[in-house]
């Protein structure tokens, strides 16, 4: 006896062909973009080929800006290693969260855990998250990146300086450079030759095991930061010694992270800025790189100190081959950022904005911030920045007066600078070399009121002004 069947074989070919169509042609999910932000230590404004370097090949990150957006004018919000990483990381300056100059192996104090980093952020919208480089926002183990929101740390804690081979230290001030996993020191005193290659291998291996799911990558190289090591396959490559092999072999390591984006498929759902967290460490001279057309260097307030290289490159989102000096600072990451993932920002206030539409290029887009404000030393206000306009305000600065540095790693002494009350437009005098305040009384009594409000809410250790909105560093037992 044969069974009746409503649906013949044939029937059921053509409604499974039908679903197949309808599931392939329904628009994809639109899926988180994942985040990558690869932070040089100590490059200069003048150390990429793409703005102007001499004896150094950088094809993998001259690339990057014809695909993307170089910006010639970005900042970090102070020219020293932990306070700039605290800007970027938080969205805050420096001042606010406590965080000032460059944090020691033995201090007990670091960013606070009640911050909010970009890390945990983005942990809140379900992405992975991993750091790999130099962390530098406090040494005890409640201070590290894997209880600020980063599922995963291979790097050094602190510069790579801080070891007991420090040539100007007294001896013993530093203990053994340790190189950590997680929380464990996996080895001391590391092979740092051998360190931008592992950086390199762990960020490739983190973007492989994560291709499937929103990831933020934090790349943070121990270098070009004194002392120099380039890996073996890139000593003697470049024409500036072993200031120049560091560099292309960073520029490799770039090549490599955007190359694994490519093999995933990923490419164009990934946001990759890259950038620096200070100026040249000028005093080393000879293993130090160059601010370009601009003033001083790291440890400075002028534009050779704060003002750094900057590439943003997102196909199809962001314009290529832009060239734009629309400025931005490092408070504004994790905002934007935030504004792009559709990630809530409460509690705590924060001093960065969302610039997203200046980075995309968006006609009749400009900054948000009525000012920026540069503190160093300590948490002393030295300038103000408004436009086309950078006002100082008098304080002790430092410059080599003219001479180009140390050599082979031994640095050259700096000598002390007096700055006064001094108005510079940087869009005619980039190089900050007229003052101009005498002819523009008005922009000074702009740019005064705005640092009195930074005064007020911020703090300046100069005037002993404590801030009404700053908070405190996290300690550590």
């Amino acid at each position: 006896m044969t069974s009746w069947n409503p649906f013949p074989w044939r029937a059921w070919a053509i409604a499974w062909a039908l679903v197949c169509h309808a599931v392939l042609a329904a628009p994809r999910a639109a899926r988180l973009p994942n985040i990558v932000v690869v932070f040089c230590d100590d490059l200069g404004w003048g150390d990429l080929g793409c703005q102007g370097a001499q004896g150094i090949r950088t094809p993998h990150l001259d690339r990057m800006a014809r695909e993307g957006t170089r910006f010639t004018r970005f900042y970090v919000a102070q020219a020293v290693c932990s306070a700039s990483r605290t800007a970027l990381l938080t969205g805050c300056y420096p001042n606010r969260v406590g965080i000032h100059g460059a944090l020691g192996p033995k201090q007990p104090i670091g960013l606070h855990p009640d911050e909010t980093t970009l890390a945990e952020v983005l942990k809140g919208r379900g992405y992975a998250t991993a750091i790999v480089g130099k962390w530098h926002l406090g040494r005890p183990a409640p201070l590290l990146p894997t209880r600020q929101g980063f599922d995963e740390y291979l790097g050094l804690p602190y510069s790579n300086d801080m070891w007991p081979s420090h040539p100007t230290a007294p001896r013993n001030t530093y203990p053994p450079l340790p190189l950590m996993d997680g929380e464990r020191v996996i080895e001391e005193m590391p092979d740092q030759s051998r360190l931008t290659r592992r950086y390199t291998d762990r960020a490739v291996d983190f973007i492989r095991r994560n291709a499937s799911r929103p990831f933020f990558l934090y790349l943070a190289h121990s270098m070009p930061h004194v002392p120099l090591f380039a890996g073996k396959d890139f000593k003697g490559r470049s024409g500036r010694g072993t200031f120049g092999d560091v560099i292309e072999e960073i520029d490799a390591s770039v090549g490599a992270v955007l190359g694994e984006l490519r093999r995933q498929g990923i490419d164009q759902e990934t946001l990759v800025v890259f950038t620096s967290d200070n100026g040249p460490w000028l005093s080393y001279g000879n293993h130090a790189g160059s601010a370009g057309p601009f003033r001083e260097g790291k440890g400075t307030s002028f534009e050779g100190g704060i003002r750094v290289p900057c590439i943003v490159r997102w196909p199809g989102r962001i314009p290529a081959g832009r060239v734009t000096d629309d400025p931005w600072m490092t408070i504004d990451v994790l905002p934007t950022v935030a504004g792009l993932v559709g990630a809530p920002l409460h509690g705590r206030k924060i001093d960065g904005r969302d610039v997203w539409p200046l980075i995309e290029g968006r006609a009749g887009a400009s900054n948000p911030h009525p000012a920026y404000f540069i503190y160093y030393n300590v948490g002393e206000l030295q300038a103000v920045i408004a436009g086309r306009w950078k006002l100082f305000l008098p304080h002790r600065s430092q410059t080599l007066g003219g001479r180009s540095g140390g050599t082979n790693g031994v640095p050259a002494s700096y000598r002390p600078m007096r700055v006064g009350l001094e108005l510079y437009d940087l869009g005619s005098d980039p190089g900050e070399s007229r003052d101009v305040s005498g002819a523009n009384p008005g922009v000074v009594r702009e740019m005064l009121r705005h640092a009195e409000a930074a005064r007020g809410d911020l703090g300046d250790a100069l005037t002993g002004r404590v801030g009404v909105g700053t908070r405190p560093v996290g300690r550590a037992d």
